[in-house]
């Protein structure tokens, strides 16, 4: 069930606040920040917005995992990313939201109005330019998920994404073998252009080699440098 809580001092409490859209904002501006946004949660398998919609809020990703993405004309889904705390959503040219965002577990968005967010950053270069460092991280993710949904094989492809996964986590977490995956196999599979079935059998070929030990909500990394190996084949 979606619950809002009413505007408030959100930005002293904030666990992400250095790696989130806000983060260039001096102590003045972030006062007169925090009242434009609302904190959001949702709960698990909710939606945040739904492709097509016309965009009228921005989202930056407090807490939790969030999955987004396009359904093709044959009805099939692609997962074309999942965002984590920090990650900034819904800003768009066409002024329509370009995939669909739904919650995977309890997720807790700030939520910022269009219209005065958008009057917000017209006189701060400072925040426009932290927007296009993100823009540019986005489109950087997205030129890597192309070559990563082509000529690769299952093995490359679930070894990239565990690296890739991996990587994003130490930025928030700090660096450690044991990677959560709070999404679920299908996930996974949509994300990657397999079947679960490929998936979960590349998960079994390599624990059964050593590189990797599945344990309960993720993986242990057990050959970091095989992984890497094969995500660089």
């Amino acid at each position: 069930m979606v619950a809002i809580e009413p505007n408030g001092n959100f930005c002293s409490d904030c666990a992400v606040r250095g790696a989130a859209v806000c983060s260039s904002l001096d102590a003045a501006d972030l006062r007169e920040f925090e009242h434009l946004g609302r904190r959001v949660h949702f709960g698990s398998g909710e939606t945040v917005f739904s492709e097509e919609d016309i965009t009228t809020s921005f989202y930056n990703v407090i807490e939790g995992v969030m999955r987004l993405y396009k359904l093709l004309p044959d009805g099939r889904r692609q997962i074309v990313g999942f965002a984590l705390p920090g990650d900034f959503l819904g800003m768009n040219l066409s002024g329509r939201h370009n995939f669909s965002a739904d919650a995977i577990g309890a997720v807790t968005v700030c939520q910022f109005a269009k219209a005065p967010f958008n009057r917000f950053i017209e006189d701060r270069p400072q925040l426009l330019r932290r927007i296009n460092e993100l823009a540019i991280r986005e489109l950087s993710q997205a030129r890597d998920h192309m070559v990563l949904l082509g000529r690769r094989s299952a093995d490359e492809k679930v070894a990239t994404f565990l690296l890739g996964w991996r990587e994003r986590l130490v930025a928030l977490k700090g660096l450690s073998d044991k990677v959560p995956l709070p999404m679920s196999r299908q996930d996974i599979a949509d994300y990657l252009g397999l079947t679960i079935e490929t998936v979960s059998r590349t998960f079994t070929k390599l624990e059964r080699q050593g590189v990797i030990q599945i344990i309960h909500g993720g993986i242990s990394l057990l050959d970091p440098a095989r992984v890497e190996a094969m995500a660089a084949a």
